[in-house]
């Protein structure tokens, strides 16, 4: 164990890691998978998930957000002489796990890692969202578990939270409410009286981050002529899904020198075009007047919403003086600020600790983890003041080493990682329960950053 924790907190964290049972972490795992919860239905498996922590011996409640959305929330009660932590992590997919709804745009067909169907393959679980966000969750939910079940006496509480909507997504069409997702639930959460000193995000990345993107929204629309096809040749054409590419590519080529400008810190941020609209699929025969394009645009904690719309309205101008003749107007339609935690940080240290603990060794962050531009519901929390270490597991490879696709990244969990996540999480949330305030004030002063 590291040289960090004294005896009495070596012994308590061995206590909780004896009361890990892996194979209820696995079987946790599979059946959290089968439950579908894409983003906007994830009642089923919050009101699962707060049966799970009331049987592991927590304070449990399920919040209801509507009919179709709720987050489940427990609680392990300290003697309120520390600081409470809170353990996090979001449970909807990004995809629905139906034909009728994800393709053809996952691809022609739904493997079976894109069903919410859990199964076995070899040391891994595999079906939808098994990794990202479902594995993580079940790591949160076995660690809170094992700390319940060694009857350790704390000074904070710990609270775990699981929440809905915590997707990048806006509401699917079968959904009535307009904001099921963005971090919704977690900001619903804070809302209803969940507080804490502390934050530990379970998300996918074997590092420890305090800090990551934002994102911001637009909407292009590219102005041409409506107009028939057999009247081209003899009428004013001005195609706006023509000129909609046309704008697209120079938007490409803009991206990189974008990604460059406003990298810093642990963030590359990336843009990109997501989807485009134009025309009567009905009727090949005419060409639409306006064609539109959004573009999701990620942000530095250290760039302001209205300083990236800026710097999206100069590349559209410039964009439009290059081109010469095309008409385009836009407007932002989102934007969540990306945020920082300050690296020394008592709760990144904590983590720091508990990362060197498991793995015998200090946390090297490589280029990797120096260039994420992935958002999470760590921004609800930060923005709402919450100091927040980020912690998860690394994507499970191929056979060679090589990476996998992206789903596939999203949708298999490799269970020995799981453990090792889980055993963090523990020692992590030992740590942060089992100090008082006065010990955690006083260890904040002499963190030194890494």
């Amino acid at each position: 164990m590291a040289e960090s924790y004294s005896g009495s907190l070596r012994s308590a964290i061995e206590r909780a890691w004896a009361a890990i049972d892996e194979d209820r972490l696995r079987d946790l795992a599979l059946r959290m998978v089968s439950i579908p919860s894409p983003t906007g239905d994830e009642r089923e498996l919050a009101q699962f998930l707060t049966g799970y922590l009331a049987q592991a011996g927590l304070d449990s409640w399920y919040q209801e957000i509507d009919d179709r959305q709720g987050n489940a929330v427990g609680r392990l009660a300290g003697d309120d002489t520390g600081k409470d932590l809170l353990l996090y992590a979001p449970i909807d997919t990004l995809t629905v796990g139906t034909a009728e709804e994800d393709v053809p745009y996952v691809g022609p067909a739904l493997r079976p890692d894109m069903r919410p169907v859990g199964f076995l393959d070899g040391d891994r679980v595999v079906g939808l969202g098994a990794s990202n966000p479902k594995g993580h969750a079940a790591c949160a939910a076995v660690a809170a578990a094992a700390i319940a079940a060694a009857g350790l006496p704390l000074h904070g509480s710990l609270l775990v939270g699981f929440g809905a909507g915590g997707m990048p997504t806006n509401s699917r069409n079968s959904v009535t409410r307009a904001n099921t997702g963005q971090g919704n639930g977690c900001s619903f959460m804070l809302e209803q009286g969940v507080q804490a000193d502390h934050a530990i995000l379970a998300k996918p990345g074997w590092f420890i981050s305090w800090e990551e993107v934002g994102l911001c929204w637009f909407t292009v629309r590219v102005y041409g002529t409506y107009n028939y096809v057999g009247s081209r040749q003899r009428l004013p054409y001005r195609n706006a899904i023509v000129d909609a590419g046309r704008l697209i590519g120079e938007l490409e080529r803009w991206f990189p020198e974008y990604t460059a400008r406003n990298t810093s810190g642990l963030v590359a941020p990336q843009g990109h075009v997501a989807s485009i609209r134009g025309g009567w699929q009905r009727m090949a025969a005419t060409s639409p007047a306006v064609c539109e394009f959004t573009v999701d645009l990620r942000i530095s904690p250290r760039t302001r919403p209205v300083d990236a719309r800026r710097q999206f309205a100069q590349a559209i101008d410039e964009a439009l003086a290059r081109l010469g003749d095309v008409s385009a107007e836009w407007e932002m339609t989102l934007s969540i600020p990306g945020s920082s935690t300050p690296p020394e940080t008592w709760i990144v240290d904590s983590c720091r600790r508990a990362y060197a603990t498991v793995t015998g060794a200090p946390q090297v962050l490589d280029e990797a983890a120096r260039t994420t531009s992935g958002a999470t519901d760590g921004n609800i929390l930060r923005n709402r003041g919450i100091p927040t270490a980020r912690i998860g597991m690394p994507r499970v490879t191929n056979p060679d080493g090589t990476e996998v696709d992206f789903p596939m990244g999203m949708n298999a969990v490799s269970l020995p990682n799981m453990v090792k996540l889980t055993r963090l999480l523990v020692a992590a949330a030992v740590d942060a329960c089992s100090r008082t305030r006065d010990e955690i004030e006083t260890g904040a002063r002499g963190v030194v950053a890494r």
